[in-house]
Parts: structure tokens; sequence; C-alpha cells
């Protein structure tokens, strides 16, 4: 039986710690229990406006509201959608070209948003930054963004619902199973068509 309601779970940090591997990994652990999934790229690569250190606030904005258009989209077509950040971690960019300032307003809407997320692994740097044609290769700045996060992550995701993975466990021998089953205890349903789930408060 399909589940009653979707689940959504976001691989998050800073870039170039593996996430979108993570993502597709995981997703494939997801198909293989049977259960229907869908990925939500990551949109700052698509962003017309600029991005890394050189981003402004303004395509920082737009990255926000893609992330939550992208989540709408897509929320609906499977019983699981696994994105590539959230708006979280694409908050805590904004943040560092604002200073900790809030030109627009939507600090309330990522804190709304940021209830939807049933559950989030983070990505801890710690492999070397590679040249990938897109993102930075500046450690600093990779360190700043890591410093947001550390501070904001708490205050906008339980505890109980984010999981901490180094980003070089992410390797074609990492077993993802624990973490799916986890998330299907947070939902109340089973991984596996005939199992038990153990529902997560």
């Amino acid at each position: 039986m399909p589940w009653t309601r979707h689940a959504k779970i976001a691989f998050i940090g800073s870039h170039s710690v593996r996430k979108s591997n993570a993502v597709h990994a995981f997703a494939s652990t997801v198909g293989r229990a049977g259960r229907s999934v869908e990925v939500g790229r990551e949109v700052v690569r698509f962003n017309p406006l600029g991005l890394n250190e050189g981003a402004t606030t303004e395509a920082q904005l737009w990255v926000l509201v893609s992330q939550v258009q992208l989540e709408l989209e897509l929320a609906h077509r499977a019983e699981v959608l696994v994105t590539d950040r959230s708006v979280v971690d694409n908050f805590a960019y904004y943040l560092r070209v604002t200073g900790g300032e809030d030109p627009f307003g939507i600090e309330p809407l990522i804190r709304h948003w940021a209830t939807t997320y049933d559950l989030s692994v983070r990505l801890l740097p710690d492999v070397a930054l590679l040249s990938d044609g897109v993102r930075s290769t500046s450690d600093a700045f990779r360190d700043e963004i890591e410093a947001i996060l550390d501070r904001i992550l708490p205050v906008y995701l339980r505890p109980d619902r984010v999981l901490s993975v180094p980003a070089s466990h992410v390797t074609a021998e990492f077993d993802w199973w624990a973490i799916a089953e986890r998330l299907a205890g947070v939902v109340g349903e089973p991984l596996v068509e005939g199992q038990l789930s153990v529902p997560l408060g």
C-alpha cells in the first residue's frame, strides 16, 4: 500500500560536501524499498543572478524562493521527496551576503518552511574542496557558511530531526538503509511493504 502521507528529507550543508551524491544514493535506496521517490535538484546551479562569494542579496532571495517553488511542485509526485539543499542552508548563504540582516523580511517564511522537512541530513565538510566549474573552491568561504549553519540549524530545525554524516562517508559503500528507516518512522509508515513501522515522536 502507498504511504498515506508524503515524506520530505533534505540533504543540507555548505558546498562541495557530496550532497548531490548522497541525494541520489539515498533516493536509490528508497526506490529499492519499493517506495516512489522524487529528487529535487540544487536550484542555485540555475541562478541567473550569480552565486558563490559574489552573489548579491537578490541572487540569494531568488534561490530561497526557487527552493520553495521546487518543493511545492514536487511534494505530491511521490511518497518521498529528497531535496539537494533546503531553505535553511540556503538561508545561511543569504545571511552571509546580508551581514545577518533580512532586508526582504523573508525569515518568517524560512521559519515556517523549515517545519515541513521530516528529516534533514547535514553533511559535514571533512573533504577537500574540488572544482566542478560551478561552486567556489575557497576554504574561507565554506568555513563562513559552516559557522552560520552551526548557529542557525538549532534555531530552525528540531535536533531530533537532524542527522549528521561526515562527507567522507558518502561513498559507494555507505549504507543509507538506516536513514531510510528513520524517515519512515518519522512519518509512521513502513519502509518495506508488510513491515511494521515504529512511529517516532
